[in-house]
């Protein structure tokens, strides 16, 4: 039943943004119309879609299922295309008919002697288009751009006189390894600021002295840098007098695909409404919380006692905490965030945080470039599910830990990417740990590389995968990153080596690694000298004989590892984003402002995201064509109906520049033409027209394609 609900819920979404989209379409077609009209253009067809005709109405027919020109020919004997103004009014026809069709992916307006697809149809009759002054051609042709710039207004300022909800430009956490994290504020020595970098809490209030309203003006100003120029963030702190100023350049992010500072909003103490494939159950199981009574909607109010408004707060007290599971207070919350029912008390487990260990070597942008580890070392990997339905589902389980893939012994996550890179379509033999055995079995890889599970480090176990013996420091801006020797590159470690001990302190999983290896460096930290440890190991050898090794820390390799702390199991995207509300308070001058200023925004993104596109910048995997809006627009018609009208305001930006680009086939390479022929007193030749228009058709289909299989593999990844 919860299925045909969520089913029904889904389709409904999906026709209210079809709707939308298609009143889009309208209001950019009766933007041609109303202009050709004005301008006294013979107008014989209005379309919403494309393809067959589902049904048309005509004045003097009326409604009928599919065209009216059936009904026309049976009346008059002519086409209606072939009939003249006179003829019309004889027969009491309307020159236009007006139509719904198949396919909800564009629309048209037909008039006398132009067709965007056909520059051979011209017309000699005083009311075609070609006939028509130049100056009114033009305002024809951008007259659909212009509604849809005018609408895109209406409905911002419609959203902001409502208020609309968007998280807060206020820094939740921040990448050790991104420009964000690795960036010395301008005037850091002035205002007696000791690090580098962002710190969660820290709110961005100018990018380039213009104003920041919300997170997403973060993410924007990095995606559309330039990349050869840095942006200045101006970011107010709190206890500092005087806001900080970091300017940096963004880097190339594999996970968006775009250019990134490393930043994520700060989140509140609210858990999500609506978290997707059942996120939230999944990660209370794997805390052994699933019977704790944490919910969707549900707040967390208070931690150790202490009461807390931010998610950051919760992971400052973990920071602060030796380790042991912090007492936390629960309650329900409604729809308007308001406190219902009882509280209840659940202990929320920590983990230790572990380093950012950056290959030395470049490796596939679809691929992250670190491991998570310790000293050199990082554990093996542990399946954590297997896709139902897959062919490996009877093969792998959750909790097999991956001990050799193809030629791959104790390989790394990045490494088992890869190898399955190599054995793309076909079987691969992999060794596993289940139960305590070794079992060797075979399972097949798909056409995109994948098993079909996911996975997760194995920490539970103090296995180690291969050993970095080099590794790249984090950099600071603009430099390129230094290569270091490990800790670990001279004992010679295989993979699948275990760790037994590390001096006198018993090693039984990564935690108590973690904890034996700050332990006794606790001295050298406080003296800031190196260290020196014994560590008992077992070998993955036939004998398996342990043996003792010394291993040598540098100053800085102990303070890395007290540099560590540790932080909730529970993840920070669980959790709803700190919201900013941006309303014009009921002021309808101010919602014009607002909603003219967002619009003018929009196109300049808009222009901006198509220059990164050919600068490189921006992947063509991130482009979305009409499946993806439609997923996106379901997604934020949940949200609510100011959401959806910010959402279509958007779109309605998005195709009106679109539009009015400087190619063939679209309005923007129409009037190009219209230009040329002012400029030179004739038209474009027929052969220049039907070659551009055929490469546009090209060029257009090519992005449909493109666009299309991007959004079907992001709804079947």
């Amino acid at each position: 039943m919860e299925i045909l609900t969520n089913l029904v819920h889904t389709l409904i979404g999906v026709l209210w943004i079809i709707l939308g989209f298609g009143f889009l379409i309208f209001v950019h077609e009766l933007g041609h119309f109303l202009a050709a009209k004005w301008a006294g253009i013979r107008t014989e067809g209005f379309a919403i879609g494309m393809g067959p005709v589902v049904f048309a109405w005509r004045k003097g027919i009326g409604i009928v299922f599919g065209s009216t020109h059936q009904r026309v020919m049976k009346k008059t004997g002519k086409a209606a295309h072939e009939l003249n103004d006179e003829e019309l009014r004889k027969y009491d026809l309307g020159e236009t008919e007006y139509s719904l069709r198949w396919l909800p992916i564009g629309g048209f307006v037909k008039m006398l002697g132009q067709e965007d697809a056909n520059p051979n149809y011209v017309s000699e009759d005083p009311r075609s288009f070609n006939v028509c002054p130049i100056s009114k051609r033009m305002v024809v042709i951008s007259a659909g751009v212009i509604m849809n710039i005018i609408f895109a207004a209406i409905f911002f300022i419609w959203a902001f006189l409502a208020g609309v909800d968007f998280p807060a430009p206020v820094i939740g956490d921040v990448s050790r390894s991104q420009p964000a994290g690795t960036t010395r504020a301008d005037n850091a020595e002035a205002l007696g600021v000791d690090g580098n970098g962002f710190l969660p809490g820290d709110r961005v209030i100018s990018i380039d002295g213009a104003p920041v309203n919300t997170f997403m003006d973060i993410q924007i100003a990095a995606a559309m840098s330039h990349p050869e120029r840095s942006v200045v963030f101006t970011v107010e702190r709190a206890g500092l007098a005087e806001p900080l100023t970091f300017t940096m350049r963004p880097q190339h992010d594999r996970a968006s695909g775009m250019r990134s500072i490393g930043v994520t909003p700060a989140r509140s103490t609210t858990i999500l409404e609506k978290i997707e494939d059942d996120m939230l159950e999944a990660t209370l199981k794997a805390m052994e919380l699933e019977n704790s009574g944490i919910q969707a909607s549900m707040r967390l109010l208070s931690v150790e006692g202490r009461e807390i408004t931010t998610y950051q707060q919760l992971r400052q007290i973990a920071k602060e905490s030796d380790g042991h599971p912090l007492s936390t207070i629960w309650t329900a919350s409604d729809e308007a965030d308001a406190l219902v029912g009882e509280t209840f008390s659940v202990d929320i487990p920590l983990m230790p945080e572990y380093q950012v260990q950056r290959y030395p070597e470049l490796v596939d942008e679809k691929f992250r470039d670190f491991e998570l580890g310790l000293i050199g070392i990082s554990p093996l990997t542990r399946i954590t599910q297997v896709a139902k339905g897959t062919p490996n589902a009877g093969i792998l389980r959750a909790g097999d830990v991956v001990l050799r893939i193809g030629e791959v012994d104790g390989p790394r996550q990045t490494q088992l990417r890869e190898e399955l890179k190599r054995h793309t379509s076909s079987a691969v033999e992999m060794e596993v740990l289940r139960d305590g055995e070794t079992i060797t079995l075979t399972a097949s890889v798909n056409g995109k590389s994948q098993l079909g599970i996911s996975i997760a480090y194995a920490y539970g176990i103090p296995l180690i995968a291969e050993t970095f013996n080099r590794m790249a420091l984090p950099s600071e801006q603009n430099q390129s990153s230094e290569i270091v020797s490990t800790p670990v590159a001279d004992l010679r470690l295989l993979p699948r080596t275990r760790i037994d001990s590390v001096d006198d302190m018993p090693i039984t999983d990564w935690r108590s690694l973690w904890v034996a290896l700050r332990e006794r460096t606790r001295n050298a930290y406080e003296m800031q000298e190196d260290a020196f440890l014994h560590l008992t190991v077992t070998h993955p050898t036939l004998n398996k004989e342990p043996e003792t090794l010394e291993l040598a820390l540098s100053a800085e390799d102990v303070r890395a590892l007290h540099d560590l702390t540790w932080i909730s199991k529970l993840p920070d995207y669980l959790f709803e984003p700190i919201l900013i509300t941006r309303s014009a308070e009921g002021d309808p001058f101010k919602a014009l402002t607002m909603g003219v200023q967002e619009t003018k925004k929009l196109i300049i993104m808009t222009y901006l995201t198509i220059d990164r596109l050919f600068r490189r910048t921006i992947g063509v995997e991130q482009l979305r064509g009409p499946v993806g809006i439609i997923h996106i627009g379901v997604r934020i018609a949940d949200r609510g109906f100011i959401y959806m009208l910010f959402f279509l305001g958007m779109i309605s930006v998005n195709l009106a520049v679109i539009n009015f680009l400087p190619l063939p086939i679209v309005d923007g390479g129409l009037f190009l033409f219209l230009i040329y022929e002012k400029l030179k007193g004739r038209p474009p030749s027929i052969a220049f027209q039907n070659a551009t228009t055929i490469l546009g058709l090209f060029f257009i289909g090519t992005i449909f394609l493109v666009t299309f299989y991007n959004d079907v593999m992001r709804l079947f990844p």
